[in-house]
């Protein structure tokens, strides 16, 4: 009966996790959320782009999206030079944050939506 214990605590974080879901599940799938954000940065609000940038690991730059109010459209539109000197971000974040979040970001959500 041991084992069946296991199994049985093993499961029971799934289950909260699919009721969750279902509760959540009037959203149609290409609105579906990932990590409580949009999945189309499009749709991200002006939190969604500072979380997103604090998960990452940017924790002080993330302000300055919330201080010049970049929502996920602003987000898209953002050229590199945008990000280097529009932000006042040292050079250092500002580059990898171009480089590896918004250029990506970028490139993945031209090619969902010229499908």
């Amino acid at each position: 009966s041991a084992s069946w214990v296991l199994v049985k605590t093993s499961i029971l974080p799934m289950l909260t996790v699919d009721m969750e879901n279902k509760e959540n599940g009037s959203l149609d799938v290409k609105n579906s959320l990932e990590n409580g954000r949009p999945l189309d940065p499009a749709d991200w609000a002006v939190t969604d782009v500072v979380n997103y940038f604090r998960t990452a690991g940017f924790e002080e730059q993330a302000s300055a999206f919330q201080e010049q109010e970049i929502d996920g459209k602003s987000l898209l539109l953002m050229t590199r030079n945008d990000v280097l000197t529009g932000l006042s971000l040292k050079l250092g974040p500002a580059l990898k944050i171009y480089e590896y979040h918004v250029k990506p970001l970028q490139t993945q959500h031209l090619k969902n939506n010229s499908l």
